[in-house]
């Protein structure tokens, strides 16, 4: 394994914010605050520790 598979491997798939906002369903704020948070890219395990989303309200409760 040369030294780019094992960064690769360290840090995860790389992702834009506006790529993963739109796969992890996050609204327009949210996906703003992350890009002034973590600039146009980022490690899925950085994304992952400072996303956040609303909670999950359960139809009729």
């Amino acid at each position: 394994m040369n030294a780019q598979e094992c960064r690769a491997v360290r840090l995860g798939k790389i992702w834009t914010i506006g790529d993963f906002a739109k796969r992890f369903r996050l609204g327009p704020l949210e996906e703003k605050r992350l890009l002034k948070l973590l600039g146009p890219t980022a490690t899925e395990r950085q994304l992952l520790m400072n996303a956040g989303r609303k909670p999950f309200k359960p139809a009729g409760g």
